[in-house]
């Protein structure tokens, strides 16, 4: 069955989603969340905060010239100068919008410095409490907004494409096997998450398995810098799937990285110790767990009982895991948390493919270049939500009648093989991980492709194989090591390869008979 509707329909139910909803109104929007609205959002998972250039003495100049330095090399200069000049607008629109950020008693912004930031310019809330009081003000006022829709419990699994354009989405039942109902809408938002799921270690919520851009791949989109996969230093390792966090925010605090010799390692590595850039620090940890000496985070001189109260979060996950963070270092390790590659966006938020728009975790828009600056993430989320919104209301008539769209499904439809799924995420954390080389990377590309001609038929999984392909492929050719891509066979940056890398799927599958140059 096919079902037209006059709504923009928004895939997706994260800060980015909810943004970009809000700004459209009153024009009518179909959002569609997996989950019931603010659950299994990466958005309500963020710990650190928003970045913003809002103290005395700091400029969006100076966040800007962060931005391109953390980025080594493949920041586009134009974007990092955009967003970062809209960053203070949207804290404001936040705090109009119910965020309770925390203040100081003269009500000015309480701001926390974290890696690669020249200043403390971070906006936070209680802590650790950020991404979920952020996104708790904004599902309030999507709630009451009369002109978004919002489907649960239902995700998109590819989208439709008629002469060249996007014109609608498949979806499908988020929690049982259904077959899929086709969608058509004047214009659709990509606002998905990100691919952490696909490791094995990853402090993504379990839905965020790159989803979003494989469909969007598998539709013919480009794919820029999908080799880029930041891996958080300091996920807390107590077995949990996903990990929790222990914030960077705590490094700003002056916790210490330590081993369990007592060591302090990070002092060899990096200048700013334990406020370097995130891959030199998930680099020193992963070494120190690949050596046999555990990494932890010491937060007892610093914090000590302040901890508690201060990040409530972090308390959480070590109670849950036995640990007194009072009195005992937080055993950490690297684990995947953020994908700066994605669906390439122009600074309208299009998409290569006519009729479709990305914002958020899913999209690649040239801000994070080859590693993301700390807490830039939520920013680039609401200044492109917005650009997108505005791009498509710019496009479509002021006012359209809409009613709700009432959506039934049919029984049918496959699964997804969890054991299928398992192998997948083991192949990436194993190969195209933290530590790379292009003999790790040809044997990935090669089990994906085996994974793929044996798993019975899913749309969520044939999305999944698809970004674990065009990250291990733009890995594969990216012969170099810069920001968050590392690898052992070519250790060094190359200046020639200061740019960014662009990818179609079908380029990304024919890597596997081609032979890498010596």
């Amino acid at each position: 069955m096919t079902l037209h509707t006059p709504r923009v329909i928004i895939i997706g139910a994260g800060l980015a989603a909810l943004s970009a909803a809000l700004r459209l109104a009153p024009r009518p929007v179909l959002l569609i969340s997996p989950e019931p609205l603010g659950a299994g959002a990466s958005s309500a998972w963020a710990q650190g905060g928003v970045a913003a250039a809002i103290g005395a003495g700091d400029s969006a100049e100076s966040h800007a010239a962060d931005t391109i330095r953390a980025g080594a090399g493949t920041v586009d200069p134009a974007v990092a100068a955009l967003v970062t000049q809209a960053a203070r607008g949207h804290i404001l629109d936040l705090t109009r919008l119910g965020t309770p950020f925390d203040r100081t008693a003269a009500g000015d912004y309480v701001l926390s410095r974290e890696a690669a930031h020249v200043c403390a310019r971070v906006v936070r809330v209680q802590g650790d409490q950020a991404g979920r009081e952020i996104m708790a003000a904004l599902v309030r006022a999507v709630r009451a907004t009369p002109s978004v829709q919002v489907v649960e419990g239902v995700m998109a699994s590819a989208l439709a494409v008629t002469s060249g354009r996007v014109s609608g989405v498949w979806l499908e039942r988020a929690d049982m096997p259904s077959a899929p109902l086709r969608v058509e809408a004047p214009a659709v938002l990509l606002a998905g998450g990100g691919s952490g799921g696909l490791y094995a270690v990853t402090t993504n919520p379990a839905r965020i398995r790159g989803q979003g851009i494989g469909m969007a791949a598998r539709a013919g989109a480009v794919i820029a810098d999908a080799e880029f996969v930041q891996f958080h230093p300091t996920a807390i390792a107590c077995g949990e799937d996903p990990a929790p966090l222990a914030t960077e925010a705590l490094r700003g605090e002056g916790a210490v990285l330590i081993n369990d010799r007592g060591a302090r390692f990070m002092l060899a590595h990096h200048p700013d110790a334990e406020l370097a850039p995130r891959d030199v620090v998930a680099r020193a940890i992963f070494a120190e767990t690949q050596a046999g000496r555990h990494p932890m985070l010491d937060t007892r001189a610093c914090l000590g009982d302040e901890i508690l109260s201060r990040f409530p979060a972090v308390a959480e996950a070590c109670a849950r895991a036995g640990i007194d963070p009072v009195t005992q270092p937080i055993p950490v390790a690297a684990a995947a948390h953020y994908h700066m590659g994605g669906v390439e966006a122009d600074l309208w938020g299009r998409a290569s493919l006519p009729g479709l728009w990305v914002c958020g975790e899913a999209a690649c828009t040239g801000l994070h270049g080859a590693n993301r600056l700390a807490s830039n993430g939520l920013l680039e989320a609401l200044v492109y939500a917005h650009r997108a919104a505005d791009d498509i209301a710019a496009r479509l008539p002021a006012s359209v009648e809409a009613p709700p769209l009432a959506l039934r499904f049919a029984q049918g439809g496959a699964g997804t093989d969890a054991a299928v799924v398992a192998q997948l995420r083991r192949v990436m954390t194993d190969h195209v991980g933290v530590l790379r080389d292009g003999a790790g990377l040809r044997r990935a590309l090669d089990r994906i492709a085996a994974l793929a001609a044996t798993a019975s038929a899913s749309a969520a999984l044939d999305n999944m194989l698809a970004t674990a392909t065009l990250i291990t492929s733009a890995a594969l050719l990216r012969r170099e090591s810069r920001g968050g891509h590392f690898r052992t066979d070519h250790p060094c940056a190359d200046p020639a390869q200061a740019q960014r890398s662009r990818l179609l799927l079908d380029q990304a599958e024919s890597l596997r008979d081609m032979k890498e140059p010596a």
